[in-house]
């Protein structure tokens, strides 16, 4: 592997023009692809395999053309000063509004409160449903700005009118406030860490280069794959992130080398074969873990997984090629003014210093391993604790700030009609081997309206063959309650019972049971997920390292990490501490898709600063170190790099904290509390402490299979072992240079 990535590195600095050109016009290539390629239309929501997903292709099928998946906006009317909506005035003025709704060119309905009873006990709510010949993403500016221009002129007549509905909300596209923030603070970083305005922004640019090509070529493939907006803002996440770490190692090494006397080609020679390996490594365990949500069945987990693995691809490649070419163009400005002084003075750049930050702090761990490895687990397990309380779901209206007007539609149901309301259930009845179909659904809506937890269940709508009927029922208690997804357990569980009296079968879907299906089968999904992709990294990392400890204590780090910044998510955004600070205004459970790609997510950036960090441990060991020596060598080349990675890390992921969409807010604070617990506690103290604690038994392996193992030489053995008739081709070039 060394070998092969050094002579990759040399072809690159020394056709450096071909390569920039080869990456300038696949940039032009995709980019015209992107600009130039269709609208993707947005794709439903779907869960194959799941009960409340089979009623609603049934009800699509037995329905057709009912527009299911048009979008709809459910407009609140309430009367002020305790008046009651049934007044001649309010009466009125709720008619007109409905009327002015109904005009909209893309309006496919509108209900009257009055005929169809959506009136509250006490008179003082009102609601009508708008339903749309389009779902959400088909609404044009013209219907957004009618339904708006509808709602103020009913709040003129002095009532109070707030609307929710998918048909409310906001579809445009990222701000790029994000990004932005993050590249900024990540130009601060690489500026203190290198002292130079060149090494600074050279990740910077070849990231933005890397992420270019990814968003381009995702929005290319958008229309004909159907792939939803967030598959493009993971992947400008993650792919800006490890674009700029990739390339910082490589250039980090590069000065490295060059500060050892080397030339520049054999600098970037070096570096390529040596970091280049570890970029490899670190980038196929991000990608393993993120392809590997394909295993868990949820086609938009599918997306965001696939779409982020191509992006971190892209990084790793340019990294290997585009980096080394850059160097070659400006080979003396990536180093210190200094440095550059002492060359054009005749003399060579100073040599990295033996002491530094991380070889005090290595040095420190290495005195009290058994301390610092007891209270780095103790923390993390402190930290860890909330995730017992743990409750997965898919939060709607209800966890938007009280200054929109989908969360006021949403307090006034609550309020005017009772909490089930806002979460109805709806239940599919196949009464196509009935002997009569209306006999069987009125049995089936008496025995689930009987049922405890239930307010109301409305008539049974049946389609024009007469052989399916659709019912809601609403339950008593709020969507996201536990006592609403009992009464689902219940309804199901009384299933046959009730199938049997009728004579047809049922089954329960709408909004609420999908969400409780899409939560059940996210956590029963968690667990083999983590088999496949710890056990592939594990089999990874035991070829990299030749260890049988070190990839096991890599893994249980991870855990440790990861069910950390799990706890960190669920004090903030389930239990509310520090919320005010992140502009989160309502707490509620955690987004159901949240624990499985964080964990993914979370893993392979994890296995990024196992494989740096440890990576030159392994380099000074198999170069006849000590073990403890070999530690502290390691905390001396990559510490700083490692904390330089992690903080552009955090600063990526933090900036996405301030997005409007839930769940990527929440991805954003979780993958950063994961970097900045995994960076600085599990591998910076863990990590030394472990391998202090275990000496030389760290890197023992089984004879029989380190003879079995393929051998890839991560560590860059191949490139300094002496040269003679039997060397390497690599070592030969080494020699010659």
């Amino acid at each position: 592997m060394a070998a092969f990535l050094y002579r990759m590195g040399r072809l690159a600095f020394r056709r450096r023009w071909t390569v920039a050109l080869v990456w300038a016009a696949v940039l032009a290539a995709v980019g015209l692809a992107g600009m130039t390629a269709p609208e993707a239309e947005e794709e439903p929501f779907s869960m194959p395999g799941i009960e409340s997903q089979e009623a609603f292709d049934l009800m699509e099928e037995r329905f057709p053309g009912a527009a299911a998946d048009g979008a709809t906006a459910r407009v609140v009317f309430v009367s002020p000063n305790g008046e009651k909506v049934t007044a001649a005035e309010n009466k009125k003025a709720v008619e007109a509004a409905i009327a002015e709704l109904a005009d909209g060119t893309q309006v496919a309905s509108t209900v009257d409160p009055y005929e169809s009873g959506a009136v509250s006990e006490d008179g003082s709510t009102a609601y009508t449903t708008v339903t749309y010949k389009v779902d959400a993403a088909g609404l044009t500016d013209a219907s957004r700005g009618h339904l708006d221009e509808s709602l103020e002129h009913a709040r003129d007549s002095g009532l109070t009118v707030e609307a929710g509905g998918d048909a409310m909300e906001d579809i445009g596209g990222p701000s790029g406030t994000a990004e932005a923030i993050g590249v900024s603070v990540a130009a601060v970083v690489l500026l203190i860490t290198f002292g130079s305005l060149a090494a600074a922004g050279l990740p910077l640019l070849t990231a933005l280069i890397g992420v270019g090509i990814s968003l381009f070529a995702i929005t290319a493939l958008a229309g004909p794959l159907g792939l939803a907006d967030t598959t493009s803002t993971v992947a400008i996440m993650l792919g800006l992130a490890v674009g700029i770490d990739y390339a910082l190692f490589i250039v980090s090494r590069y000065r490295e080398e060059r500060t050892k006397g080397r030339t520049a080609q054999e600098a970037v020679a070096l570096a390529t074969g040596t970091a280049g390996s570890a970029v490899v490594f670190a980038g196929l365990t991000v990608v393993i873990a993120l392809a590997g949500l394909s295993v868990v069945g949820i086609p938009m987990l599918t997306e965001m997984g696939l779409g982020a693995a191509g992006a971190v691809v892209v990084g790793v490649l340019i990294a290997l090629t585009l980096v080394p070419a850059f160097l070659g163009f400006w080979p003396d400005a990536i180093l210190t003014r200094k440095d550059r002084k002492a060359r054009r003075a005749g003399g060579t750049p100073r040599e990295t210093r033996r002491v530094n930050g991380g070889t005090r702090w290595a040095s420190f761990v290495l005195r009290r391993p058994l301390p610092v490895l007891l209270a780095a687990v103790a923390g993390l397990g402190a930290l860890a604790l909330p995730m017992t309380d743990l409750q997965l779901g898919m939060p709607g209206d209800e966890a938007k700030s009280t200054q929109t007007t989908q969360r006021r539609a949403y307090d006034a149901l609550a309020e005017g009609f009772g909490p089930g309301f806002n979460g109805p259930l709806t239940v599919v009845v196949d009464a196509r081997d009935a002997d009569d179909p209306k006999a069987a659904a009125e049995t089936v809506s008496e025995r689930i309206g009987g049922t405890e937890g239930v307010v109301s269940v409305s008539p049974a709508q049946f389609n024009e063959s007469g052989d399916t009927a659709v019912f809601s029922v609403v339950p008593t208690t709020a969507p996201t309650g536990q006592e609403t997804k009992d009464l689902v357990n219940t309804i199901r569980g009384d299933r046959p019972g009730i199938e049997s009296e009728a004579g047809a079968t049922f089954e329960v879907t709408g909004t609420t049971a999908m969400n409780i299906d899409v939560s059940e089968k996210v956590q029963s999904a968690l667990v083999p997920y983590l088999l496949v992709v710890v056990g592939l990294a594990v089999i990874l990392l035991l070829v990299v390292f030749r260890s049988i400890l070190i990839p096991l204590k890599a893994a249980a780090g991870f855990l440790l990490s990861v069910l950390a910044s799990l706890g960190a998510v669920v004090v903030v955004f389930q239990q509310g501490h520090g919320a005010d600070l992140l502009g989160v205004e309502t707490t509620g459970p955690i987004m159901s898709l949240m624990p499985i790609f964080l964990v993914g997510i979370v893993f392979g950036l994890a296995m990024d600063y196992e494989v740096f960090l440890v990576s030159r441990m392994r380099e000074a060991y198999v170069h006849g170190e000590r073990p403890a020596q070999a530690v502290t060598s390691g905390f001396q080349h990559s510490a700083r790099v490692v904390v330089a990675a992690a903080l552009i890390m955090i600063a990526v992921f933090s900036g996405f904290i301030g997005d409007s969409d839930a769940m990527i807010k929440m991805i954003g604070f979780g993958l950063a509390s994961a970097v900045l617990l995994d960076a600085f506690v599990v591998r910076m103290a863990i990590v030394p402490a472990v391998l202090a604690l275990l000496g030389e038994r760290a890197w023992w392996l089984p004879k029989w299979l380190d003879r079995i193992l393929p051998r890839v030489d991560v560590e860059g053995e191949a490139l300094t072992r002496p040269t003679g008739p039997e060397a390497e081709p690599a070592e030969k070039d080494l020699a010659r240079t």
